[in-house]
């Protein structure tokens, strides 16, 4: 499997920003001029996020090009992984809860569906005499990452707790080679 840099810069800004989340407090949702006093008190209570983290926050805690980091994070905006605020106050958070957030879909957003053959996916690919045999080879491929990447969520690998399926497949040390 090969992963682009800018999907691994992407699974690992969105990693970064849910262990702030669970380690940072909580701030009010920015609120809008004018709202009722009851409308702001309701934005103080239950309505609340994780404070946002700044781009260059996120680039220099994973040490990653930070104006490459912009364009990923429009990408994942776009996505719906995460949203963001401009201004003084502003950066990125979560658009959901970190446990619902697989692999997979940070992958998709970013490079577009798994497994492509030549920038096709396996199923309409088809190969003829001895070949044949390949179409089949890359759909199981597809379903066997497809397994482990939405299996996986951001809050797995941000707090360091992947599934035990993944676990023990990292243990084998055929894994490693």
């Amino acid at each position: 499997m090969r992963l682009s840099a800018r999907v691994d810069y992407a699974l690992r800004a969105v990693a970064e920003i849910a262990a702030r989340a669970e380690e940072g407090g909580l701030e009010p949702r920015p609120v809008a001029a004018g709202r009722s006093r009851a409308a702001r008190a309701a934005d103080a209570g239950p309505n609340r996020r994780p404070a946002p983290l700044t781009a260059e926050q996120i680039a220099r805690a994973q040490d990653i090009p930070p104006k490459f980091l912009e364009s990923i994070l429009l990408q994942l905006r776009r996505g719906g992984i995460v949203h963001a605020q401009r201004g003084p106050e502003g950066g990125y958070w979560l658009a959901r809860p970190a446990p619902e957030i697989s692999l997979a879909e940070i992958i998709r957003v970013i490079d577009g569906p798994l497994a492509n053959i030549r920038g096709q996916r396996p199923e309409d690919l088809g190969y003829a005499g001895a070949a044949r045999a390949l179409q089949e080879v890359w759909i199981a491929l597809r379903a066997s990452e497809r397994e482990i990447l939405e299996l996986v969520t951001v809050a797995d690998v941000a707090n360091g707790k992947l599934p035990d399926r993944v676990r023990e497949l990292a243990a084998d040390p055929a894994a490693w080679t």
